[in-house]
């Protein structure tokens, strides 16, 4: 039985300097394996989202950069820090799955340009793994991170007040 409830997800840059929010139901999701996508989001492969044609995107607090990748798409990023944002060609827009406030509620469901494939992109799961924690010879550097990234929620200001701490070094380096 549906409420008549709209889905809405929301998300941003790494720096909040671009926000969005999506309201209704989203595409399908893909991973993209073609060398342009790569080099886009400067990794293996571009995880996207389609909007649906009666989907609303809006743009919440400043609105993507635009690079015209090929004569059909643009690519839109953070003019601040350069967060990939978007996939827009003439049959639609599609959101990078990472910028979503919550991505983990976003699964892909096929891959496409599998020729640009990196031949080891398959055996990622083999590759021998360790938190974050159990790397020991970075413990204490990770001990003295701040970090300047925005968190994954909507926020009322653009930048973000600083850490206490980030705060405080900046006082002593003026």
């Amino acid at each position: 039985m549906s409420t008549g409830a709209r889905e809405v997800l929301t998300g941003g840059c790494q720096c909040g300097a671009v926000r969005f929010r999506v309201e209704g139901p989203l595409g399908t999701a893909s991973i993209c394996h073609c060398r342009m996508c790569q080099k886009a989001f400067g990794a293996f492969y571009a995880p996207l989202v389609s909007v649906r044609e009666e989907t609303v995107l809006t743009w919440t607090r400043g609105e993507p950069k635009r690079f015209q990748s090929s004569n059909h798409v643009a690519r839109g990023f953070c003019p601040e820090c350069g967060t990939p944002l978007t996939y827009e060609a003439p049959d639609g827009v599609g959101i990078a799955i990472g910028a979503f406030d919550e991505p983990d509620k976003i699964a892909p469901v096929i891959q496409y340009g599998v020729e640009g494939k990196l031949p080891y992109a398959d055996r990622m799961s083999e590759i021998p793994a360790r938190t974050t924690e159990e790397d020991e010879e970075t413990l204490v550097f990770l001990a003295t991170i701040v970090s300047n990234q925005h968190p994954d929620h909507d926020t009322e200001t653009w930048p973000q007040a600083l850490p206490a701490a980030s705060a405080e070094a900046q006082k002593t380096e003026n």
